[in-house]
C-alpha cells in the first residue's frame, strides 16, 4: 500500500469514527429505544463501506466506462422500485428494503451520474480524448441533460428536492470539467435565473416554507424556522473549546432536531467548539486535496473526469450541509459526507474513494 493510499484510508476511517462518536452522543439519551443504538448500525455500515472500498479499489476503473450505461439503467430501475414499492418515512418515500436493511437508491444515483457523465464526455473510449468544446449544443448539453432529467424527476417525486438539485449541480459542474463551450453553460445559467420565479409554483408547501425561513428564520420560529434557529444556538454555544463530548445541551436535551443526520455538524460544533470544527474542516480539506491531485494526475480523460466529478460532489455536499446549518443556504436533505447517520450515503462515499484508489494505482504503476 502506497503512502497516498494509506493517508486516504486513515482520513476516511478517522472522519467516519468521528461521525460514529457524534451520532452516539446525539442519540444515547433519546427517548426512542431503537434510536439509542443506531451508532452500532452506523459502525456496521462503516465496516461494510470499508469492505466495498477495498473491493472496488482492486477493479480497473476502465471497467466502469464499459458498465456506465448498465449502471444508469439499474439506477433508474431502483428509483422506479422506490416509486412503487418504497418505504415511507416522515412523508418521504425514498427507501427500499434489502434483506435486513433499508437502502436509498438516490444516494447511489449520485455516483452513477458521475460515472455516466464521465463516460459520455470521454467518447469514443476511456483512454481517448475529444475536443468537447467543438460539440454542438444538442450533443454537449441537451442529450446528457435528457439522461439526467429522468433520475432528477424520479427523485423529486419522492419528494427529495435536495438530492435532485444536487444531481443537477453535478451536471453543471461536469460541463465545466469536460470543457463544454462556455457559451452553452452561460446560456443554461441565464435560463435558470430567468425561469427561477416559475419554479416557485412547482414547489410543495413545506419546500416553500423552507425558502421563506431561509430568508427570515423568525417568520415561523416554532415551526419551519425552529430547526435552523436551534442549529445556530448549538453552534454559537460551542464557543472556542466546546462543551465537551456528551455535554451538548441542544442535542442532549433534544432541542435540536435531526442532530445525528442533516444537522450533525451543529451537534459536533456544540460539543467541540471552534477548534474541533477547524480540525474537522482541515480533515475534509486534506481529503479534497487528495481527490483533486488524483484528478490532476489522472492518466487519461475518463479518469480525470471521474475523479473531478467525485471531488466536486464532495465539495458541494460539504458546503451545502454546513451552509444550511449556519443559515447561509436553505434547509435541504443532504447529509454531511462520512459524518451524518445513514448507511447508503456512507457506503457510496467509500465506493467513490475506492474508485480513486483504482486511479491512483495506475499513477503509481
Amino acid at each position: 500500500m502506497s503512502k497516498h493510499v494509506l493517508r486516504l484510508t486513515l482520513l476516511l476511517i478517522l472522519i467516519s469514527l468521528i461521525g460514529v462518536l457524534t451520532i452516539y452522543s446525539s442519540t444515547i439519551n433519546s427517548p426512542s429505544q431503537s434510536e439509542r443504538y443506531i451508532y452500532l448500525r452506523q459502525f456496521a455500515w462503516l465496516c461494510l463501506g470499508f469492505i466495498c472500498f477495498l473491493g472496488i479499489s482492486k477493479i480497473y476503473y476502465h471497467r466502469l466506462w464499459d458498465l456506465a450505461y448498465l449502471f444508469y439503467a439499474l439506477g433508474i430501475l431502483f428509483l422506479l422500485m422506490v416509486a412503487f414499492l418504497g418505504l415511507t418515512r416522515l412523508g418521504a418515500q425514498r427507501w427500499i428494503r434489502v434483506l435486513w436493511f433499508n437502502f436509498q437508491p438516490s444516494e447511489l444515483m449520485k455516483l452513477i451520474v458521475i460515472i455516466f457523465l464521465a463516460r459520455y464526455y470521454s467518447k469514443p473510449g476511456p483512454g481517448l480524448r475529444q475536443n468537447v468544446g467543438d460539440w454542438g449544443f444538442l450533443r454537449a448539453v441537451l442529450i446528457p441533460f435528457a439522461y439526467i432529467s429522468l433520475p432528477v424527476i424520479l427523485i423529486m417525486n419522492q419528494p427529495d428536492l435536495g438530492t435532485a438539485t444536487f444531481i443537477f449541480f453535478i451536471f453543471l459542474a461536469m460541463l465545466f470539467v469536460a470543457r463544454v463551450n462556455f457559451k452553452f453553460v452561460a446560456s443554461i445559467l441565464l435560463g435558470i435565473a430567468l425561469a427561477s420565479p416559475l419554479f416557485w409554483y412547482f414547489l410543495k408547501d413545506y419546500q416553500k416554507n423552507r425558502l421563506m425561513v431561509f430568508l427570515n428564520p423568525n417568520v415561523d420560529p416554532l415551526g419551519s424556522g425552529y430547526t435552523i434557529i436551534q442549529s445556530k444556538i448549538a453552534i454559537a454555544s460551542g464557543g472556542l473549546f466546546g462543551k465537551g463530548w456528551l455535554a451538548g445541551s441542544q442535542s442532549q436535551l433534544h432541542f435540536l432536531p435531526e442532530s445525528h443526520t442533516d444537522f450533525i455538524f451543529a451537534s459536533f460544533a456544540e460539543e467541540w467548539g471552534f477548534l474541533g470544527v477547524s480540525l474537522l474542516l482541515l480533515l475534509y480539506y486534506f481529503l479534497i486535496i487528495f481527490v483533486l491531485n488524483v484528478a490532476r494526475r489522472a492518466p487519461d480523460h475518463f479518469g480525470r473526469l471521474l475523479a473531478s466529478g467525485i471531488a466536486l460532489s464532495l465539495v458541494i455536499q460539504i458546503f451545502i450541509n454546513i451552509a444550511m446549518t449556519i443559515g447561509l443556504a436553505p434547509v435541504v436533505g443532504l447529509p454531511l459526507p462520512l459524518l451524518s447517520y445513514g448507511g447508503s450515503h456512507l457506503v457510496v462515499i467509500f465506493l467513490s474513494m475506492g474508485i480513486l484508489i483504482s486511479i491512483e494505482k495506475r499513477l503509481a504503476s
